[in-house]
């Protein structure tokens, strides 16, 4: 068992681009837990396309040593985390393992809105958190004024914040010493009965699904029997071990140790992320708080091309839903394009990834249909329906009212653009809460629906700003709007497929443009097609 004095458990937490998974690299390399042969660069990206698109998109954990100035060894277990506002749930539950937490701020770039949510995140975990500036070593790095935005946009005192710069290495010893001295150890119990949180668990052909753990009391050892409180399954553990960053076998894990178990668990449901393992026959009075499944928040269709590769589509859906619990699907029919899925993911990035997994790694050609969000149709006999799919909207002489969702979104721009900003925001039927400056950026904070921020808000964001704006968001409940079923006929038939729910206001400039882009894509035919667009 480890001396908890000596352990400390953090998360890295950044914007994407800062610099996370370089800097990840530069502590395992620093402490030496990797020869240099064996470096690739971002050592815990383990995905292909995470490597590719340069984001982190699972969360992994390292365990390394560290010879401190004082002499002694501690133990670290570094827990780097996904950017992407998609991914804060995986955020959040990585954060629920550590006692702190390295905010990551590009010195070139400043605060960005992921960096204020990943911040918020962490001051609601209870983490202790060091505020670092990276990228010191280019020209256009100006530390003074991203320290001012770090104390006045999140609130921290960034008077000690320390200066790294991942790429070339300067500042990490420094960095490793700050850990040591500043993060607070673990605290926990070897004596009390098994408490351990599931930090992340994923699917492995060969031993079942793998669970990532923090233990908080009790340990963890080979051969005995645990029993997940949320899903209340019993399961054997046959092996423990931990990443340094390959798997390493232990005999068990005690208190504020993070590891890794296996129990020949088939399925991935069974091991939720969030939940708490705790011994069969000494189980612990209560889980651990802070569990909450991940609801989808996009969904769309998606439908094989060819019609002969559903089940094909059908098994890789199976087989992605192994690595990714926050990702559902169902059977659907289409007249237009047959059989297929309705899959519902945590956001435009999550949709965007588990296609081009599909495409890639399954080697499937898709249709993937408009994203659409869950509205919540209240009807004449006092039923409510929650409605993922716009084909199955009701007739409109039972509905009594229409609910969508909103978000509440912060938008950090240079002030340049903020005119175009707002009034995207306005276009959008968004409603202005507040609007305040730093420097000579304007932090922008807006209640939009879901609905309109899905179809193309970011690339338009993008695109006015020149790429300067950044944007995160978080649901903000219910409410109502004056919706209604937009269809797309094709002489005279709705094509379902097509079929769109959107604010009465937006309802013919939508439908117009779906009309014009079907009439330029459907092939001239000997005689006319009627293309029209219908309300209700």
């Amino acid at each position: 068992m480890e001396d908890l004095s000596r352990i400390r458990n953090f998360a890295i937490v950044a914007h994407i681009d800062h610099g996370k998974s370089t800097l990840a690299d530069r502590l395992i390399e620093r402490c030496g837990a990797l020869q240099a042969r064996e470096m690739t660069s971002q050592v815990l990206d383990s995905m292909d396309i995470e490597r590719e698109r340069g984001i982190t998109i699972k969360a992994q954990t390292v365990r390394l040593e560290y010879e401190a100035r004082d002499g002694r060894r501690y133990l670290f277990n570094l827990v780097d985390t996904p950017g992407h506002v998609d991914f804060s749930y995986e955020v959040s539950r990585s954060m629920r393992a550590c006692e702190g937490a390295l905010l990551l701020v590009d010195a070139t770039q400043g605060v960005e809105a992921q960096t204020l949510a990943n911040a918020y995140q962490a001051i609601d975990a209870d983490l202790e958190i060091l505020p670092v500036l990276n990228k010191i070593d280019l020209p256009a790095a100006d530390p003074d004024r991203v320290r001012e935005q770090i104390e006045d946009i999140i609130g921290l005192d960034a008077s000690e914040a320390l200066m790294i710069s991942a790429k070339t290495g300067e500042g990490v010893d420094d960095l490793l010493e700050a850990i040591v001295t500043r993060l607070p150890p673990p605290e926990g119990r070897a004596e009390e009965p098994l408490q351990a949180l599931v930090v992340d668990s994923w699917y492995d052909p060969y031993v079942g699904v793998v669970t990532l753990i923090r233990v908080r009391n009790g340990t963890v050892r080979k051969g005995q029997k645990i029993l997940f409180m949320g899903t209340r399954a019993v399961h054997q553990i046959d092996r423990v071990g931990v990443f340094t960053p390959k798997p390493v076998l232990v005999e068990a894990l005690g208190p504020g140790e993070i590891g890794f178990v296996t129990a020949g668990i088939k399925e991935i449901a069974d091991a939720r992320v969030g939940d708490t393992i705790t011994e069969e026959r000494r189980p612990a009075a209560a889980p651990l708080p802070g569990f909450r499944p991940s609801q989808p928040v996009v969904f769309c269709g998606i439908f094989p091309v060819d019609s002969n590769d559903y089940d094909h589509l059908r098994e890789s859906l199976a087989k992605l839903r192994l690595n990714d619990a926050s990702f559902e699907y169902e059977p659907e029919t289409s007249t237009a394009l047959g059989l297929g899925f309705r899959c519902g993911f945590l956001g435009l990035l999550h949709l965007e990834i588990v296609q081009e997994r599909l495409e890639r790694e399954f080697g499937l050609e898709l249709v993937v249909t408009a994203p659409s969000v869950v509205y919540r149709v209240h009807r004449t006999d006092g039923t409510v329906q929650e409605l993922h799919n716009p084909a199955d909207y009701p007739d409109p002489t039972k509905i009594v009212k229409v609910e969508e969702p909103w978000i509440r979104a912060t938008i950090l721009v240079p002030d340049a653009y903020l005119g175009s900003v707002l009034q995207l925001c306005q276009e959008r039927r968004g409603e202005q809460l507040d609007l305040t400056y730093v420097g000579n950026r304007a932090m922008v904070v807006y209640r939009l629906p879901l609905n309109e921020v899905v179809y193309d808000f970011y690339d338009r964001l993008k695109s006015i700003s020149r790429g300067y704006a950044s944007f995160d968001y978080q649901l903000d409940g219910y409410g109502e709007s004056d919706l209604v079923k937009l269809s797309i006929l094709v002489n005279g038939e709705p094509v379902e497929s097509l079929a769109l729910i959107v604010h009465r206001s937006m309802a013919e400039s939508r439908g117009r443009a779906i009309c014009e882009k079907l009439k330029e894509l459907i092939p001239r035919q000997m005689f006319q097609i009627a293309i029209q667009a219908a309300i209700g």
